[in-house]
C-alpha cells in the first residue's frame, strides 16, 4: 500500500497541499498518484507569477506508463516551483512528500480537500 501523509490534505485528483506560512501552500502528487504512474520521467510545471485555478488543469506529469494532467488543489498565484524535479523528475517517485514537491501558491482560496484519512480510505492508501 502506498503511504499517505497524515499531516496534508489531498485532492481528489492526487494532488496533496501543505499549509506554509500565511496563505502559501506548497503542492505535489500523492504516493498513491507515483505508484499508479510508475516511473515519472518528465513535469510541465506552471510558471511562476502565472494564476492557478482550483480543479484546473495547471500542467501535465509524463511516465513510462502514460501522461496525466497536473491539477491545481488551490487558486491563487504560484510563487515559486522546484527547479530539481524539473532536472530530475524521479525524485517525485522518490520522495513525493518532501524533495519531490512540485510548486508553491499565495492561495485565495481552495477547491474541495481531503484529510488524510479520507483519502487514504477512498484510494487504498496507508497513514
Amino acid at each position: 500500500m502506498a503511504k499517505v501523509a497524515p499531516e496534508l490534505q489531498y485532492s481528489d485528483e492526487h494532488e496533496w497541499v501543505s499549509r506554509e506560512d500565511g496563505n502559501v501552500v506548497s503542492i505535489g502528487i500523492s504516493a498513491v498518484a507515483t505508484d499508479a504512474l510508475g516511473d515519472i520521467v518528465y513535469v510541465d510545471l506552471p510558471e511562476v507569477g502565472s494564476a492557478v485555478t482550483a480543479g484546473e488543469t495547471c500542467g501535465e506529469v509524463e511516465s513510462t506508463k502514460s501522461v496525466s494532467d497536473l491539477y491545481s488543489p488551490v487558486t491563487g498565484e504560484v510563487t515559486e516551483i522546484n527547479p530539481v524535479v524539473v532536472e530530475d523528475p524521479a525524485l517525485i517517485n522518490n520522495d513525493p512528500y518532501g524533495a519531490g514537491w512540485l510548486f508553491k501558491v499565495a492561495a485565495d482560496s481552495e477547491g474541495p480537500l481531503l484529510s488524510a484519512e479520507e483519502y487514504a480510505s477512498k484510494n487504498g492508501g496507508e497513514l
